[in-house]
């Protein structure tokens, strides 16, 4: 899952950036409003965490345009603004959450986590698929309880597509969302990883849908 952070002050953004990253998220950045709007116009993100108080473009005008260009990854807003106004400002413009600083950055983490939860229409932390569970708390993958060791590129490339389970997500789409901005980004190698995710998984959930790309689903669903 790929998330944008878009925060003017440096030590703030780089503990975003590290947390997010140690989380298992791949993460871009932006340090101002302008950059951040141009990014998330740009790029798919899966979610977008946004400050209000930004130079050169403010927070609520970036998430302005956003919405009127069609947008609709959800917006988590950090802020040092605490008025109630503020708060009905942000909403108003398209925000999902809203954490007024200074924050603990598990709570942040958490909203993230139920921000991308919801937008997939799963109501709790554990995504299952037959006999595959996948914790999005903990970042971890059992099979018929037994826990699944993965790399981080794995993890990510599983935590996707059970965020979308059913549906049928193309390589440029894992690639897109996979991999940074500054990445040299090759979708062969999606399907290297694809074969030795098999492998570990062991059970026939993960399929793939030939000239389209790949989907979790229930065994005796595979298309």
């Amino acid at each position: 899952m790929r998330i944008l952070v878009v925060e003017d002050d440096p030590d703030l953004n780089r503990q975003l950036v590290t947390a997010l990253g140690d989380a298992g998220y791949v993460v871009d950045k932006a340090m101002d409003g302008e950059e951040g709007h141009y990014l998330g116009e740009t790029e798919p993100y899966d979610a977008v965490v946004l400050d209000l108080g930004l130079p050169v473009l403010d927070g609520v005008s970036v998430l302005e345009k956003w919405r009127r260009a069609g947008k609709k990854m959800p917006v988590l807003i950090l802020t040092a603004r605490d008025r109630w106004s503020d708060k009905v400002a942000g909403f108003d413009a398209g925000a999902d959450d809203y954490v007024p600083k200074p924050f603990h950055m598990e709570e942040v983490l958490a909203r993230v986590r139920a921000l991308l939860r919801r937008t997939a229409g799963h109501a709790t932390s554990e995504i299952t698929c037959g006999p595959m569970v996948l914790d999005t708390k903990s970042a971890r993958v059992t099979v018929n309880g037994t826990a699944i060791k993965l790399t981080s590129l794995e993890f990510r490339l599983l935590a996707y597509l059970m965020h979308h389970v059913g549906k049928v997500v193309s390589r440029t789409e894992l690639v897109e969302h996979l991999y940074d901005q500054d990445f040299d980004r090759d979708s062969n190698t999606i399907e290297v990883f694809v074969g030795r995710l098999r492998k570990k998984l062991g059970v026939d959930v993960l399929h793939t849908i030939r000239g389209m790309g790949y989907c979790i689903s229930e065994p005796d669903n595979a298309k």
